[in-house]
């Protein structure tokens, strides 16, 4: 069941979410080659608890980290760990932060120094692929919409999107309803009411959009190897339009 905050919520949600933004602002201007994804998971936690949140991640579901850490073929889940970050590299942090009985989400893709002309591409057309799924995004948009102009985006560019994993609403859980996919058929699909919080994610790959989930039920990489980039906001729908609660 999808529900709809108050305006009393929506400012409680307010913190959580800007904890999240200046986090990753914070994990971006830090992140560099030699360091392990455990250390940038480590500044994550130290962050967001200095912030006075708690990292909604850690123990979810028997998760072991603060951060989803996730390394070119990676799409999401990668488990912190004594992975080198290496020049080239393109790495996305995916977090979350509970403070006020609220949660808040985002996630970015870095640059580990000079990348690809692909890999550039890739992050610069997943980040893209988050504003084109938000135009025209308000009260009464079917939710489908989204994902249409998301999976539109990705594949003029010669990409694919993901279809393992979806955005999600999100408030005193972590996860709510409802599911927000990254593809789907325009007009279709629950019309959004205002007040409805959801978090959209696009998870777009350079290969095909098959993954596999690794031994440790968590990590889970594309089938081909290709890289994927990830760019996440949690945003309220409004009468008329939308207000993005993490930038």
């Amino acid at each position: 069941m999808i529900t709809v905050k108050s305006e009393e919520e929506i400012d409680l949600l307010r913190e959580p979410c800007r904890i999240v933004h200046d986090c990753l602002e914070f994990v971006g201007g830090r992140i560099r080659a030699g360091m392990t994804t455990k250390e940038v998971d480590e500044l994550v936690y130290k962050f967001i608890t200095a912030s006075g949140a708690e990292p909604s991640c850690l123990g979810y579901c028997g998760y072991p980290a603060s951060a989803c850490v996730s390394v070119n073929e990676v799409v999401v889940h990668g488990i912190p760990d004594g992975r080198v970050l290496e020049e080239g590299d393109i790495v996305s942090v995916d977090l979350c932060a509970f403070k006020n009985g609220f949660h808040g989400d985002g996630a970015r893709t870095f640059r580990i120094g000079s990348v690809s002309p692909e890999k550039d591409k890739l992050v610069r057309v997943t980040e893209a692929c988050f504003f084109r799924g938000i135009e025209g995004l308000r009260e009464g948009t079917p939710l489908y919409d989204i994902g249409y102009k998301v999976q539109r985006h990705a594949e003029e560019n010669g990409f694919s999107v993901i279809r393992s994993y979806t955005g999600h609403g999100i408030g005193r859980e972590m996860h709510e309803d409802p599911a927000v996919p990254n593809y789907g058929k325009k007009g279709t699909g629950v019309r959004l009411k205002a007040g409805t919080v959801i978090c959209v994610e696009p998870m777009i790959a350079a290969g095909g959009w098959r993954v596999k989930i690794l031994d440790d039920g968590w990590t889970a990489v594309t089938v081909d190897g290709k890289p994927a980039a990830h760019y996440e906001n949690t945003l309220v729908i409004r009468e008329d339009g939308v207000e993005i609660l993490t930038l």
